[in-house]
């Protein structure tokens, strides 16, 4: 068995490195790297303490610097993208909402929302309302207090 090793390095490399194309994040690939390191150095018959520190030490390696190079590249996405953009505007409600009923529908800028009330209380139509924040489709708001 100790002369097949470097065979066993290498499928455990290549089910990390397939793996790496079904979870896209760049955290299989490394260790399959690491593991068909391993692999050769079995193949070059140095022994088992070799392989698995090569192993550990090479995949750990590579992961925390392509974390690093990662972070330097990748955006953050900017504040007032996507359903956040309507955080803290004003709204008037075009349909009473009620969450026991579940009813009730937003108008901020020209765009319609389903909307929960925050507090649970029942805001009538016409109300001018505040989007207290995002939960999947709806809106969550709570009523404008006269002079705000």
């Amino acid at each position: 068995m100790g002369d097949k090793i470097w065979w066993i390095w290498m499928v455990i490399a290549a089910v990390f490195i397939i793996g790496e194309l079904f979870h896209m994040g760049f955290f299989l690939l490394w260790f399959g790297v690491g593991a068909a390191v391993a692999g050769i150095l079995a193949l070059l018959g140095l022994g088992a303490g070799w392989q698995w520190a090569s192993f550990i030490v090479l995949s750990a390696v590579l992961f925390a610097v392509s974390r690093k190079f990662a972070e330097r590249f990748t955006k953050k996405q900017p504040p007032g993208i996507g359903a956040d953009r309507f955080l803290d505007k004003k709204g008037v409600v075009i349909e009473a909402i009620d969450n026991l009923k579940n009813t009730g529908r937003v108008r901020v800028g020209k765009d319609e929302w389903r909307a929960d009330s925050e507090t649970g209380e029942i805001i009538p139509e016409g109300k001018l309302v505040e989007v207290a924040r995002v939960d999947g489709t709806h809106l969550v708001v709570k009523i404008v207090k006269e002079g705000e």
